[in-house]
């Protein structure tokens, strides 16, 4: 299994990023994949969750409204699309997959800040 984020970097506060994980290894379709992120200081959260073949999505309550996930199973890749960005988005965002074990990439990091 391979997760490979992209898309991240510094944006201005309510700017946008889209978040790409490009994922390998595995039957992409089969699964449901999640974005998580951690901020200094602080514990690893779920930010979002879309189901296999993106039936069901389910977000944090504070990116609600603002982030979408998305998947392409063509291109085997999951997406995140963060608009009205605040400081307190700013971390390390990571791509998940739960097949047994916890399958990690490597982050990208999103700076929020003017």
């Amino acid at each position: 299994v391979q997760l490979v984020e992209s898309g991240g970097g510094l944006v201005q506060p309510g700017g946008s990023l889209r978040l790409s994980c490009a994922a390998s290894g595995f039957t992409f379709s089969s699964y449901a994949m999640r974005w998580y992120r951690q901020a200094p200081g602080k514990g690893r959260e779920m930010v979002a969750l879309i189901t296999s073949a993106g039936g069901s999505t389910n977000y944090a309550d504070s990116v609600k409204g603002r982030f979408t996930i998305s998947r392409d199973d063509a291109k085997n890749t999951v997406y995140l699309q963060m608009n009205s960005l605040k400081p307190e988005d700013t971390a390390v965002y990571y791509c998940m997959l739960r097949r047994g074990f916890d399958y990690w990439g490597q982050g990208t990091q999103v700076t929020v800040s003017s």
